[in-house]
């Protein structure tokens, strides 16, 4: 077939359409509102009622220009005009042929355009054509069947065209295509092109129908088992009720309400309880939200309510048991003891919340369990290392997926009682973010006013927590919030002298080692010398853990010969130790071996107990600059200037001259540069060192000191007196300056420590340095 087209260029009113396409030879009503497009249709009735629509490309542009709008359009004559309320007007259209748009033609009463218009002129059809109408027209009778959206009398009058442009035409017009795909066609100028564009469209449309059919009758499918499901589900409970028998759901029912009758619940959570089965029994088995209530019910019924474990209150048996468990602890173990005297007298008293705060290592987990023991009730523990979400103390509300109580109403299921003793590790590691505060969701559960009744999130009602003995821990008390750490009861462990050392790992950690690694008693003896050793050269802690750690590593080396070189009995003293555990790791006593000049000896609080701190002055030449290095915090910095400005206040009584002061820099620094320091406890030390410097007067070596001064030489008090001065006994000094304002805390020092050590109590820093200072002719 031979196609020509007829070109004519003329000027017409131009309708641009939103959202729809109009093809040659289809009639269509369109509704016109915009005040332009209302008088292009005037203009276009006063003339041959003809006017080219053409479809803008964005459907949300008022005034669209040419930029605006598909290039290519349909010449339509205007059938009918209605006019509708509101100013707007109904339009039946019939298109007449394609046209081209070629440019706007200045108009503020209506958009009018130059168009090319281009008539399909058709001859003879070839066989190529006859074969492409066959095949559209074959695929759109399938296409109708399959989407049952065309009516029949519509195939009836597409199968009676015999021109193969209106063909595709009119085709093109009854499918539910994409505006995209529509001008796709009403772009495609020559027949032939746009019948087999057609052909492939219509193709890909079959393909959709068809997977939505699988889709559908799949559905069908399951909807019809479901149905059927239900129906046998309805017979079933029919022939039960004829039977006399009962289903599984009345079955559970039934349970719920006998383990309701045996809990004993409180009438707020018995009125809960009850409301949620009466919801539960009106729900179909298979619904998401009855999952959800039976998972609420059975945490409600598997917590103790009124269960309780019957306290031991012989004190003699509770006093063996702690000691059996733990050497020394003298505070701790006599605080439990006093709550069982006061249970025994006040039987409703209510649980104390204890706070053991001291270096790791030094037992205040097991402890916990020791007190469980002792009272013989149940233990819990939960690890609030790390613990950055509220809801981990007050659970989640029902409404999240997955939600559950929180971990204090886990740990009470998992005791099995109202009173267990329930211990909260590590109560100073928490941390806060945007799922909130859980330190301060703990202040419900730790005061003793507000326990009796704690509110979890999960199970809407409150929970009595009075009975709970609850006992915490921590390294310090700094990083505990104070409201919080006002609630709890402080009872501070320090670290172990070398004597407690010895005697817990000949009375606990060896034998346990032993009994661990599957030896016997009479396959190693560790002398007492060899723990010695193990204690000054191979660790250096507050507590045991590392301890035990070296005892467990040479038990693991006598394994190995027991079994490898049939050796019966191994003796391991402080000779052939280095043979077990290898070179030792520190050097015992680290205080200074020799008096220096601009070196002294500090003691330190840390949280893994008790250290010396070395404190270094160097003079350079220059202007007299403070420089401190060391990573010191903000409060040593502060020590340093008070202690600068003291010295050279002092600087004639000291004989340190004016030169010295004038033209000297003075460098501060405190070794092990990677660790932060800081804390009011090194003002004298640094003082100290300065005046040695400055006056080449050299410091005692077996001297450390702590405390903070003032401008005018006082020495402040301190804390963490214990535990520095353990510090010093494991470094070798042998004697230590303290503050005279803390003479108080001297009683809490060991006595086989007092006797080794020499305690000089000051009130100024003259004291000090006449205790510290070795004049030439005074050689110590």
């Amino acid at each position: 077939m031979q196609q020509e087209n007829e070109k004519t260029y003329r000027q017409i009113p131009m309708l641009p359409l939103r959202g729809v396409i109009v093809f040659p030879y289809t009639v269509i009503h369109l509704d016109v509102g915009r005040k332009k497009s209302i008088n292009a249709i005037e203009e276009a009735m006063l003339d041959k009622k003809e006017i080219f629509l053409a479809t803008q490309k964005e459907a949300q542009t008022d005034d669209p220009s040419i930029e605006d709008i598909y290039q290519v359009g349909t010449v339509a004559e205007i059938k009918q005009v209605l006019k509708m309320p509101g100013g707007t007007m109904r339009v039946l259209v019939e298109g007449l042929h394609r046209s081209i748009l070629k440019e706007y033609i200045s108009n503020d009463q209506f958009i009018e355009v130059e168009i090319d218009e281009h008539k399909d002129i058709e001859d003879k059809k070839t066989s190529e054509t006859e074969a492409l109408m066959r095949t559209l027209i074959h695929e759109f009778e399938q296409y109708v069947r399959m989407s049952k959206k065309i009516s029949p009398e519509t195939v009836v009058s597409v199968v009676a065209i015999d021109e193969p442009g209106r063909l595709a035409d009119v085709v093109a017009s009854h499918l539910n295509l994409k505006i995209t795909e529509k001008q796709e066609i009403l772009e495609a100028l020559d027949i032939v092109k746009r019948l087999e564009f057609l052909c492939e469209i219509i193709a890909k449309e079959m393909e959709v129908l068809e997977l939505e059919r699988k889709i559908n009758v799949r559905v069908r499918k399951q909807m019809e088992k479901s149905q059927k499901e239900y129906y046998l589900r309805e017979q079933m409970k029919a022939i039960q009720k004829e039977l006399g028998e009962k289903d599984d759901k009345a079955n559970e029912l039934e349970e719920l309400r006998e383990r309701i009758d045996k809990a004993k619940l409180p009438k707020d959570a018995l009125d809960k309880v009850t409301k949620e089965l009466e919801r539960l029994e009106k729900m179909p088995p298979m619904v998401a939200e009855a999952v959800v209530v039976r998972n609420y019910l059975d945490w409600m019924l598997s917590l103790p309510w009124s269960i309780e474990t019957r306290d031991r209150l012989d004190l003699n048996v509770a006093e063996r048991i702690l000691d059996e468990d733990h050497y020394g602890l003298e505070k701790p173990k006599e605080r439990i003891i006093e709550y069982l005297a006061i249970r025994k007298l006040a039987k409703k008293m209510k649980g104390p919340i204890l706070c053991l705060v001291g270096p790791p290592g030094v037992g205040k987990t097991s402890l916990g369990k020791s007190v469980a023991r002792s009272l013989g009730r149940k233990f819990v523990r939960m690890s609030l290392g790390g613990v950055r979400d509220e809801a981990e103390i007050r659970g989640h509300r029902r409404t999240y997926v997955g939600s559950m109580p929180g971990r204090v109403i886990q740990g009470m299921k998992q005791a099995g009682s109202r009173n267990p003793v329930f211990l909260l590790d590590e109560i100073d590691k928490m941390t806060m973010d945007f799922r909130g505060d859980p330190a301060s969701a703990l202040l419900e559960v730790l005061d003793p006013e507000q326990n009796s009744t704690f509110s979890d999130h999960y199970l809407e009602t409150s929970f009595d927590l009075s009975k709970v003995m609850f006992i915490t821990t921590a390294n310090s008390t700094y990083n505990i919030p104070r409201a919080l750490l006002d609630r709890m009861e402080v009872i501070e462990i320090a670290g172990y002298t070398e004597e407690d050392k010895v005697c817990i790992a000949n009375e606990y950690l060896v034998t346990k080692q032993i009994k661990e690694h599957g030896l016997k008693i009479d396959n190693i003896n560790i002398s007492e010398g060899a723990l010695r050793k193990i204690i000054r050269e191979y660790t250096r802690e507050a507590g045991v853990r590392n301890l035990e750690r070296q005892i467990a590593s040479a038990c693991r080396k006598v394994a190995r010969e027991v079994v490898k070189d049939k050796k019966t009995s191994i003796n391991i003293t402080a000779n052939n130790i280095p043979k077990f555990l290898g070179i030792p790791k520190y050097r015992y006593g680290m205080a200074e071996k020799e008096k220096q000049v601009g070196v002294a000896t500090g003691l330190a609080w840390t949280e893994t107990g008790g250290d010396i701190l070395s404190i270094e002055i160097a003079l350079l030449k220059g202007k007299g600059k403070l420089t401190l290095t060391g990573k010191l915090g903000d409060v040593m910095k502060e020590s340093a200037q008070a202690g600068l400005t003291y010295v050279k206040a002092k600087a004639e009584e000291l004989g340190i001259t004016t030169e010295i002061i004038e033209n000297y820099d003075v460098h501060i620094h405190v070794p092990e540069g990677a660790i932060p320091k800081d804390g009011p406890s090194a003002g004298i030390t640094i003082a100290t060192a300065l005046a040695s410097a400055m006056s080449n007067i050299a410091v005692r070596n077996d001297v450390a000191m702590t405390g903070e001064i003032t401008l005018r030489g006082r020495v402040l008090p301190i804390g963490g007196i214990k535990e520095k001065v353990l510090a010093a006994h494991r470094a070798g000094i042998n004697t230590v300056i303290l503050p005279q304002d803390n003479k108080k805390d001297l009683d809490e020092i060991p006595e086989n420590v007092k006797k080794k050590i020499k305690i000089v109590l000051v009130g100024h820093m003259d004291e000090v340095l006449s205790n510290t200072l070795v004049n030439s002719d005074q050689e110590k």
